[in-house]
């Protein structure tokens, strides 16, 4: 295994810079996830440390030794690609030890590994079929095996699962995670569902246009965004985001008064103005609860007799939009919580979990 230290990466395509200055570090057995929309710069990142791209500029460090000049077959990286990568005339045991024989592995030792990957990623009945005769989730499996028979330093994951349906990728998402946890090997890993990278992660790194927008655990991403970009990017339904305004004591969200002391999530200082000063406020819909099934604590706020625009049930639980200070909200409630569409409905949020951005920077406050 082996730590990877990305410092001030730079990658340009002509005129274009598509990686912006990133600075990362990454920790020995650690599983981080790059997240983000299209576009974002991840996959080429990912490319830069397996040797497949140049970096334009900066340093790649895996281990003790810069690899910027290192060609990518002597990185002692494995890399399970996005569209497979198989070799078609060869069937899946031949796909799998290819890198071993490449390698001189002992045939011996190259049995028993085939037999340990076989029987984790459950292929011991497909290794005379050719992918042809596969389905995409096995094609799945039989490129993870071949990446991850390898005494490797490093797993790379570049949107293993992109191609599969949802049922799939949620089986292979557990597979993936089997896998890490078995080996404990250095893992990076590619993917543009947020639902992935909070499920996989020991951390997550949330990329924007070239650059690292936040890095942390799950959950510190989740609960503590640093931008409204992050915020909206990570969570199922996504952040709710309304125009406020900010006063000395209280902030006024549409025709609610909410007490300022009680926004505990809310670093004010002497730079934020105070009366009268636009905000955008950030609500999760799982923070709103309907007040009659919840206790009220001392940081509780209630918006009273809201009307349920719209009811969709999720099957463990229920979404409800209703308007908010002009805008759209979405809600996610408790199944016991029986309202219907048109229904008025009193909810109950913690206001300590309320957060603050500004207008123009969008940054958190």
């Amino acid at each position: 295994m082996a730590s990877i230290s990305l410092k001030n990466i730079v990658k340009n395509y002509g005129k274009t810079s598509v990686v912006k200055n990133i600075d990362l570090e990454i920790e020995d057995g650690e599983f981080v996830v790059l997240v983000g929309p299209s576009g974002c710069g991840k996959s080429t990142t990912l490319r830069m440390i397996a040797g497949l791209e140049q970096a334009s500029s900066g340093d790649i460090v895996i281990g003790d030794k810069v690899m910027n000049d290192i060609e990518p077959q002597h990185r002692n990286i494995a890399m399970v690609f996005q569209n497979y990568a198989l070799y078609p005339h060869k069937s899946v045991r031949e796909n799998i030890v290819f890198a071993l024989r490449r390698l001189k592995v002992d045939e011996q030792e190259l049995q028993r590994r085939l037999v340990e990957i076989s029987e984790m990623l459950q292929l011991e009945e497909l290794l005379d079929r050719k992918p042809a005769d596969l389905s995409g989730g096995q094609r799945q499996r039989v490129a993870m095996g071949r990446a991850i028979i390898r005494d490797a330093d490093v797993f790379l994951f570049d949107e293993p699962l992109s191609n599969l349906d949802a049922k799939l990728r949620g089986h292979m998402r557990t597979e993936i995670g089997k896998i890490h946890n078995k080996f404990g090997r250095t893992s990076v890993y590619v993917t543009h569902d947020q639902i992935e990278a909070m499920t996989l992660a020991d951390k997550v790194v949330v990329l924007h246009d070239g650059y690292i927008a936040q890095a942390g655990t799950p959950m510190e991403i989740y609960l503590d965004p640093v931008n409204i970009f992050v915020a909206q990017f990570i969570g199922s339904p996504s952040m709710n985001i309304v125009d406020a305004t900010l006063h000395n004591d209280y902030l006024q969200l549409g025709e609610h008064k909410l007490p300022r002391n009680k926004l505990s999530a809310v670093s004010f200082d002497d730079e934020i103005p105070s009366e009268g000063q636009p905000v955008k406020v950030g609500i999760r819909p799982d923070f709103f609860n309907d007040k009659k099934y919840f206790t009220q604590s001392d940081s509780s706020f209630i918006f009273e007799a809201m009307t349920i625009e719209l009811v969709e049930p999720m099957g463990f639980d229920k979404e409800v939009l209703f308007n908010l200070a002009g805008a759209s909200i979405k809600a996610r409630l408790d199944l016991r919580s029986d309202v219907k569409r048109g229904e008025k409905l009193d909810l109950l949020i913690d206001l300590s979990r309320v957060l603050l951005f500004d207008t123009n920077s969008e940054l958190r406050l």
